[in-house]
């Protein structure tokens, strides 16, 4: 009950600043799935960060817990990226829905290599 309690603790903030963000960049960027796409973008370089400190630290199981399966869990979201890819390709934006596709793996890659040298 305790890990679940951890996990809940961090997923409101991360789900609260996942919605801020989100919305706040949606009219700065052409379509929403970018906003999206920087978002999990972020996440993946916290969690490279916080899995590299923690190989350096020692792990802890509560802080992973609550910072990377509640907090980064809620605040990235593959569900949402697979339903606006979808929309960007049934809406006949196929090469910009490649791109989202490609891009996102690719920068997550990245993301999480940055934050694993730098936390290491």
């Amino acid at each position: 009950m305790r890990d679940a309690l951890l996990v809940a603790i961090g997923a409101v903030p991360g789900a609260w600043l996942r919605f801020r963000l989100v919305n706040h960049f949606e009219p700065l960027v052409p379509r929403k799935h970018w906003a999206t796409f920087g978002v999990n973008v972020t996440a993946c370089f916290a969690l490279g960060l916080i899995a590299a400190l923690a190989g350096r630290c020692g792990p802890n199981q509560q802080i992973a817990l609550l910072l990377a399966t509640g907090f980064l869990g809620s605040l990235s979201t593959f569900s949402t990226f697979a339903v606006e890819l979808l929309q960007a390709w049934l809406g006949e934006q196929r090469r910009q829905a490649a791109g989202l596709m490609a891009g996102s793996v690719a920068a997550g890659l990245l993301a999480v290599a940055a934050g694993m040298v730098i936390g290491g």
